[in-house]
């Protein structure tokens, strides 16, 4: 039998060196990705004390103390068996100042079919007569009952539909669907958006 020789196998043990270091090398650029990677995720967002005031449009929490955070085929579901949807994403009211001979346009609205858009009942702090104008409408939209299900959305990224909906908690309701992902989710799953308007508002 021929034994190797010595060139043979400093030959083999360099290779084999090589071949180490290119596994540890390997081994150690994943981890640094790994590492990069979750040093630059988007941390997660956490619900606030209190009603968000300011920024409406911006990344939101995936919980909703005291109702069910759903996605878009539990929301379907709901809407399935007819559980009412509220849509509270806002429109400017026509300008005062807008001479009465001139088109006021607003910008279109589609939204789940069946929903009450009861617009502008988002925002952190509302108006004694805008916080009736939702209350009103989510008693309708419940027949009075504040532990039937409800559904509340705008669009995606939005807190107004996550104010909208802890502002319906505070008042007792004791079923509230938030749907985070609003109008975009619904879209994007194939389902369809008809042309909306919003209730009438108290005070226009």
């Amino acid at each position: 039998m021929n034994r190797p020789r010595p060139a043979q196998m400093r030959r083999a043990a360099a290779g084999f060196a090589v071949v180490l270091i290119a596994l540890f090398m390997s081994g150690y650029a994943s981890t640094a990705r790994a590492a990069e990677a979750a040093t630059t995720a988007t941390p997660p967002v956490t619900e606030p004390d209190d009603y968000r005031m300011d920024d409406y449009r911006a990344p939101v929490p995936s919980t909703l103390a005291g109702g069910t955070v759903v996605d878009t085929a539990a929301a379907k579901a709901l809407h399935d068996r007819g559980v009412p949807f509220i849509d509270v994403l806002p429109r400017p009211p026509r300008p005062q100042n807008l001479p009465e001979d001139t088109i006021w346009r607003p910008n279109p609205r589609e939204n789940i079919p069946g929903s009450l858009w009861l617009v502008d009942t988002g925002y952190g702090a509302l108006a004694p007569v805008m916080e009736r104008y939702f209350f009103d409408g989510l008693a309708a939209a419940t027949v009075g009952d504040r532990a039937a299900p409800v559904v509340i959305y705008c669009q995606r990224d939005c807190w107004m539909s996550w104010n909208a909906a802890r502002r319906a908690i505070a008042a007792g309701y004791t079923a509230v669907h938030w749907y985070p992902d609003g109008t975009e989710g619904w879209a994007e799953a194939g389902l369809p958006l008809v042309a909306a308007e919003p209730e009438p508002r108290p005070d226009e």
